[in-house]
């Protein structure tokens, strides 16, 4: 950038001809008067009769709604930024925005007010960068840098704010407060343009951060991902958070290593990992213009140099340019290829477009850069400079692909400037066209337009040159062409004639695969392949209950993978999984979604032990061991014990979809999953934390399981409803590690830290969610119960519903021994004599309490609709809290089986208990459906027709309406039986 002394206003060298020239000239007389009201703005008022000043003032009003709003609102900002050199301004702002964290410090500023000042830097930037990009002084090189410099001073400024704050709640040490990122094991790097120094207007900044673990910076390693992620989703929100005073800028973390099931701070081991085995093409392209811009600035360098090997290949790299023509033919249109129509025109993405230049550049960066050094800079211009220098382009290449790219970069801004908006369309609409041609500077929208296509069509010369043309795609089954931008008929016909009901939107969607528009087929390998699957991959589609919806669940999983090459190729090689994975995406998008996380898993429903399944305790859990295998440490056990749940539950809901496994069976295996993942768990949590504090002498742990959990009824998106109970010698209180800690802080850090090990998100993904308030006291209880205290608790102080939430405890991990006693307790607790007519009201009380707070009337909801579950539930616990004094044989038991006791036991009628366990058997196989197929609330108003159909076939029933019918008289049974039963 330039440095010149001389005013903004005094160097304006052009302004845009205005469209409606009245308008334009009410708003500035509106904006005059302002002026001369402020004092501030007075010196100003000369310069708005006439000259280049005023003209640029009536461009702005009459064709950027966002910055005339930046010139009323503050004519005195307006009257500072254009009296001062903007080179100037520029350097105030970015200063100002770097050192904010340090008023806060001082106490100079509310964390409100640095949060307004980081705002109000940004309109003042906006603005300034506008007046000086309008009108004429500076360069689309200085202009791109400006932008560029003013976002490292945001997150470097953010960053520095977030780790202060972060360092005051004792969280982390500062090696500097005065420079906070420095030593931090905390490092941002800028990706894209903004890595590259060439920022959009109003773009995203694509930011990666990574940690190092091992810092010193932290009082406790095994905290660094918790810390770490907060501190990111900290930074994201003071950008991004849009309040009365704007925002700063949109953050997007998706380039991040495998963003579908990483947290958004990555650890470097596991970045190193991720990069040297599965890292794509189209991430290293990424990395090309990686900058480390704030936290621990050499370590962001370090971690670069360290990746050097993977980004830039020593040899010519075959593989790369095998994936330069593969994406050439998915990018490249195969017909209309000269026709550039300048409405509605993507001046990024389009034909002749800012990313073919991108694409141009990038490519032979990629495939020479390993050997020529020369060609690893981050720049576009600089590069195509460089890449004539070095001989591999020439100088016509150079000069006409540089004009192009400053031309089409200045375009892009103007269409940003408008409405602050990240758009890179031109407008459809031919009147709001010639409005923004005279906003470019042209005297009517023939000229534009011809200025428009000369460019595109000169970067489209160059573009076609650098790679051949591909074949087009073809199939079998009829025409299956999406290259281009307009449907090809005869596609749309086979397309129908596969069974698609919208042959358009299919088209559309696939064809943005083919774009890249999902992250997952970003990568050449993936395009090219989806290339040769495609007419494959639809005609499976077009073979399931719902060919558009099982689509439509395809590409959402596009949108959320990391990398699809592999599910691909997959799919590639074996007809009978690519059949049902279809069926998995039209019937089970809960199933699809795993698929599309691990694509191995679908290797088991080949297995020939997929057909003979079981539901014991030991069985899965040495098979979930078995999973895991030996892992290197802590990390990589919590990322294989990931791999292995979702392995084995994806299994159980595979056996669950073809019928192998009953609902019942689905839930005993869950539940079984669950608890081997709780064993394994403890073991490894307890392994690593008796290696820092030692042992307790005598101490003693049990974990029980509750609800859904405990009576083996879990579903495939249940909670773990978990209690940590734990004895030890009251004389021997102080542990025997190197960090002594007291008996009762010691088993409070231990449950703590196995509650993060079952729920922290790691790149391999969520594990469990996990709920503690079953324990004493609820949430205002400690973490983990003493066994005296626990019994004394529920003995003298507990409600009915706690006891009633006993009745389905059981006893999952810890100490064998003390588990029995354990067990034995509670047990001593559900068989206590209470009075049967005392039970059976408070249980009325509690469920009416329920339906106040939650609701009961919705016909799909299993659980809480009246006469459901939660009703048969309750029963069987009022049943064993008012008789299991009388017929301790109560205790322990399912659901069903109190109900067959109780009968037994002649506490209910025969014709109530097969009443009551008919209704359990068949909420609890919709219940087990319902959560097999769809997250969240079951809305039948948007759950695709054929999951409904799917529901009522497992009831036996010949449709949904039918389903729905049965439900309802069954729930009037089941109160019909709570009336007599709980009388």
């Amino acid at each position: 950038m330039s440095d010149n002394n001389s005013s903004l206003l005094s160097r304006l060298t052009q302004a845009p001809p205005v469209a409606d020239a009245k308008r334009a000239k009410a708003q500035l007389a509106d904006f005059v008067e302002r002026v001369g009201e402020e004092p501030e703005a007075a010196a100003l008022a000369p310069h708005l009769d006439e000259g280049l000043f005023r003209d640029l003032l009536l461009a702005l009003a009459d064709h950027s709604p966002f910055l005339w709003q930046l010139v009323a609102n503050d004519p005195a900002r307006m009257a500072g930024l254009v009296l001062t050199s903007p080179e100037e301004s520029h350097r105030a702002i970015v200063e100002s925005q770097s050192n904010l964290f340090r008023e806060l410090r001082s106490s100079a500023m509310t964390r409100d007010d640095a949060a307004r000042a980081f705002r109000r830097n940004r309109s003042a930037h906006a603005l300034l960068v506008a007046l000086a990009d309008i009108g004429g002084i500076w360069s689309v090189e200085e202009v791109t840098q400006a932008l560029s410099d003013f976002a490292d001073s945001s997150v470097r400024g953010g960053v520095n704010l977030v780790l202060t704050e972060t360092a005051d709640l004792g969280r982390i040490i500062l090696a500097n407060p005065d420079d906070p990122g420095e030593g931090s094991g905390f490092t941002v790097l800028a990706l894209g343009k903004h890595g590259a120094g060439e920022l959009n207007y109003s773009s995203d900044i694509d930011l990666v951060i990574f940690f190092d673990p091992e810092t010193k910076a932290l009082r406790d390693s095994l905290e660094a991902a918790t810390i770490y992620t907060r501190i990111a989703q900290q930074l994201a929100k003071l950008l991004q958070e849009r309040t009365a005073d704007g925002y700063v800028h949109r953050v997007d973390y998706r380039l991040r290593p495998d963003p579908g099931s990483t947290p958004t701070a990555v650890s470097l081991s596991s970045a190193y990992v991720y990069y040297e085995t599965v890292g794509q093409n189209w991430e290293r392209a990424a990395l090309i213009k990686a900058r480390p811009v704030a936290g621990d600035i050499a370590l962001g360098e370090s971690f670069l140099a360290d990746l050097r090997p993977f980004i830039w290949r020593k040899y010519f790299d075959f593989a790369s340019i095998a994936d330069v023509h593969a994406m050439k033919r998915q990018i490249h249109a195969v017909r209309g290829h000269d026709e550039i129509a300048v409405a509605g025109h993507d001046i990024k993405l389009g034909r002749g477009g800012i990313r073919e230049i991108e694409f141009f550049v990038q490519t032979q960066q990629l495939v020479f850069g390993g050997r020529r050094a020369a060609l690893r800079g981050r720049r576009t211009l600089d590069m195509l400079k460089t890449l004539h220098g070095e001989g591999w382009i020439t100088d016509k290449a150079r000069d006409e692909l540089s004009e192009a790219y400053r031309f089409l970069r200045t375009i892009e801004h103007r269409l940003q400037m408008v409405a602050d908006e990240q758009t890179q369309r031109l407008p459809a609409d031919e009147e709001q066209l010639k409005r923004f041609a005279r906003f470019c500077g042209y005297p009517n929208l023939k000229a534009f337009s011809k200025a428009l296509t000369d460019q595109a069509k000169i970067v489209q010369g160059h573009y076609a040159l650098l790679f051949e043309e591909g074949p087009e795609l073809a199939s079998d089954v009829g025409s299956l062409v999406f290259t281009g931008t307009e449907d090809d008929p005869e596609t749309l016909a086979t397309l129908q004639r596969i069974g698609f009901r919208e042959p358009e939107r299919t088209a559309e969607t696939v064809r943005g695969w083919h774009f890249g528009r999902r992250p997952a087929i970003q990568s050449a390998r993936a395009r090219e392949v989806l290339t040769e699957l495609t007419p494959a991959l639809l005609t499976a589609l077009g073979r399931t209950a719902d060919p558009d919806g099982a689509l439509a669940a395809l590409d959402r999983a596009f949108g959320r993978m990391p990398a699809a090459v592999e599910l691909l190729t997959i799919l590639q090689s074996h007809d009978r999984l690519r059949l049902l994975f279809a069926d998995l995406l039209g019937t089970a998008p809960r199933l699809a979604d795993t698929v599309a996380q691990s694509p191995h898993v679908l290797d088991a429903l080949i297995d020939p032990a997929f057909g003979t399944p079981t539901t014991d305790d030991e069985t899965i859990e040495s098979q979930v061991r078995q999973f895991i295998g030996p892992p290197r440490d802590f990390e990589d056990f919590l990322d294989r014990i990931r791999d292995a749940a979702r392995q084995m539950r994806f299994v159980t809901g595979a056996r669950l979809l073809s019928g192998v496994l009953s609902p019942t069976q689905a839930g005993e295996a869950y539940a079984a999953i669950a608890r081997a993942v709780i064993r394994a768990s403890f073991e490894e949590v307890r392994r690593a934390f008796e290696a820092e504090h030692g042992t307790v002498p005598g101490a003693r742990v049990a974990i029980l399981g509750l609800g859904r959990l405990g009576s083996r009824e879990l579903t495939a998106g249940s909670d773990l409803d978990l209690v940590v109970i734990y004895d030890f010698d009251e004389e021997n209180r102080e542990s025997t590690g190197p960090r002594s800690l007291d008996a009762v802080v010691y088993h409070t850090r231990l449950t703590q830290r196995l509650v993060s090990a079952l729920t922290v998100p790691t790149r391999r993904g969520l594990l469990y969610e996990v709920d503690l308030r079953l324990r004493p006291q609820g949430g205002k209880g400690p973490v983990a119960s003493q066994f005296k205290g626990f019994v004394n608790y529920q003995k003298t102080e507990a409600d009915l519903w706690e006891h009633m939430a006993l009745t389905r405890a059981r006893v999952l991990a810890g100490d064998d021994a003390f588990g029995a006693e354990v067990s034995q307790a509670v047990r001593n607790i559900l068989v206590t004599e209470r009075d049967p007519k005392h039970v059976f009201k408070d249980v009325r009380a509690m469920r009416e309490l329920i339906a106040q707070e939650k609701g009961d009337d919705d016909p799909w909801d299993m659980k809480l609709a009246r006469g459901g579950l939660t009703d048969l539930d309750f029963i069987a616990q009022g049943l064993v809290l008012g008789h299991a004094h009388m017929h301790p044989s109560l205790a322990g038991l399912s659901t069903e089986a109190t109900f067959a006791e109780a009968q037994s036991a002649g506490l209910l009628s025969a014709d109530d208990a097969r009443t009551l366990t008919e209704a359990h058997r068949l909420f609890n196989d919709v219940f087990q459906w319902q959560r097999l197929t769809i997250e969240g609330k079951f809305d039948p108003e948007k759950v695709p027709p054929v999951i409904l159909k799917r529901l009522a076939t497992v009831a036996g029933l010949p449709s949904a309406k039918v389903l729905q019918e049965h439900l309802g008289e069954v729930r009037g049974r089941v109160r019909t039986a709570v009336a007599v039963v709980l009388a």
